[in-house]
């Protein structure tokens, strides 16, 4: 066998992992970020300022948010079930001592503290849990695509075959998910009337560079003949062209019918969508090819799964919409956004009860079809990914209220001192740009380029595998090997947001 058949065997023929390690899984970036904020408010409380130096916050950023996620997913997976239960107990001890060291004059009773925190008024333009989600979906797709080349990284992480739920499965899924909130229509204020196609026009120029990049990619694939996993999207077809097609798709869609509607558009393109799979003959023909025998000659055959799998993933970028327009409605008070997570947690569990049932009765999850199944698995995922953001985030900002004048990057801006009595009323005190930036923060960094990231990191990820036997790797060189070239494509993110440098032309 070839290296390159070597290198497809070792990718293929997999059967992903249990919802509940995916789930154990998604709680460690959150807590990765809670352990950030608070040490940074540590660090405030301890020397009277922030972390002001850039070269130390981008050390920490890596060390607390990136690197654990590199050793979670390589060497630290067989004790993964412990690790939230580990890092929480840190951001618990971290928590007490910040308790402990507060001056004695800022103490006040607790039940005035959790009223102050009810009470407290949030930055109602800004909601920092959506761009970390985006933010951590890039971060853990850059890590998993390098990775999965290495035999520490386990195979049921991978994506599966056919059926299964590997977590590279879920983070396609969650990449379209992450697009929708973003979208012009979701961002678009009620008030502003455009004309009715203007949203989609914009949409074909901006997504010209994901048929660029897909179409770079194709050549630079075939050139080298670089390994493929042929299941995965088709001969020629890959996530770039998927990106782009869904989003123009999307677009037309929402112009069509009502944006506040869009869960209608999403339930029934899935629902349909599976029922011309379990129906007709559609189903064998994306598993087997129309001769039944995997046939890969002419266009629609060599890229079945790419292009059939695109009613799925537009099922979920229109559900994805639906979500972006309910977070956006003004909630500028922590009552509002607990509620707001309470709503969310009981959708959450509807939708897993729906998963169940679908996956009893209808079909397993299968993101190679991204039949209805796997459509519910990743919006349930994400939205439980997008909690435990939000749920960080509340919890940063009530561990601010107990230091006056610390300051976290990426986490909401207290927009308003609770105003209960004149003597407790500067327990909150406002502060320009915290919440946006304050600091050169690597989230902010990365979200400003999150394509040029996103493509460093394909790139990266084809260098290395060109140069090095990833298979028969020891696991200290793979662990090196992933923090170089992880810190790598940090750093150019961090340098380009140091100097404010955003790389769009279009």
């Amino acid at each position: 066998m070839s290296h390159k058949h070597l290198k497809e065997a070792f990718i293929s023929n997999l059967n992903g992992t249990s919802l509940l390690e995916i789930s154990l899984g998604l709680s460690l970036a959150p807590l990765c970020l809670l352990s950030r904020g608070l040490l940074l408010i540590l660090y405030y409380l301890h020397y009277g300022k922030p972390l002001s130096s850039r070269t130390y916050s981008l050390l920490l950023d890596f060390l607390v948010l990136v690197s654990p996620l590199v050793f979670c997913c390589t060497v630290l997976s067989p004790i993964l079930f412990f690790m939230p239960t580990i890092i929480a107990a840190f951001c618990a001890g971290v928590f007490s001592k910040i308790q402990s060291q507060r001056k004695h004059e800022t103490r006040v009773p607790f039940r005035q503290i959790v009223k102050e925190f009810q009470e407290t008024y949030l930055d109602p333009e800004y909601i920092p849990a959506i761009t970390v989600f985006r933010v951590y979906v890039n971060v853990l797709t850059s890590i998993s695509i390098l990775a999965v080349d290495f035999p520490q990284y386990p195979r049921r992480y991978a994506k599966a075959e056919t059926y299964g739920t590997g977590v590279m499965d879920f983070g396609v899924g969650a990449f379209i998910f992450g697009n929708a909130l973003v979208c012009p229509e979701v961002r678009q204020k009620p008030c502003v009337t455009q004309p009715k196609f203007s949203n989609l026009t914009r949409q074909f120029f901006s997504t010209w560079p994901l048929f660029f990049l897909g179409v770079g990619r194709l050549l630079s694939v075939k050139s080298v003949e670089y390994h493929e996993h042929t299941s995965e999207y088709g001969v020629h077809w890959n996530f770039f062209f998927t990106l782009a097609i869904v989003r123009l798709a999307a677009s037309l869609l929402l112009a069509i019918f009502p944006k506040h509607n869009s869960w209608i558009v999403a339930v029934s393109l899935a629902v349909l969508y599976q029922l011309i799979l379990n129906t007709t003959s559609l189903k064998m023909f994306i598993l087997q090819g129309n001769n039944g025998r995997d046939t890969r000659v002419g266009f629609l055959n060599a890229n079945r799964e790419g292009l059939l799998s695109l009613f799925g993933y537009l099922a979920i970028y229109m559900a994805s919409v639906q979500v972006g327009l309910c977070l956006l409605k003004v909630r500028n008070s922590v009552r509002g956004w607990i509620e707001a997570v309470c709503f969310m947690l009981l959708t959450v569990v509807v939708l897993f009860l729906c998963l169940h049932v679908a996956q009893a009765y209808v079909d397993p999850v299968s993101r190679r079809m991204a039949n209805l199944s796997y459509c519910i698995w990743v919006i349930a995922h994400c939205l439980t990914f997008f909690i435990c953001f939000v749920v960080t985030d509340l919890t940063l900002v009530f561990t601010k209220l107990l230091v006056k004048g610390s300051s976290v990057p990426c986490c909401w801006n207290i927009v308003k001192p609770p105003g209960t009595s004149k003597k407790h009323e500067t327990q909150a005190v406002p502060i320009a740009g915290e919440g946006k930036l304050l600091h050169t923060c690597l989230i902010s960094a990365i979200n400003k380029n999150q394509l040029l990231f996103f493509l460093l990191a394909n790139v990266m990820t084809g260098a290395v595998n060109i140069l090095i036997d990833t298979i028969h790797c020891k696991a200290v060189f793979t662990l090196c090997i992933l923090h170089l070239y992880m810190f790598f494509n940090c750093l150019i993110m961090y340098i380009l947001h140091a100097k404010n440098l955003v790389l769009k032309f279009w």
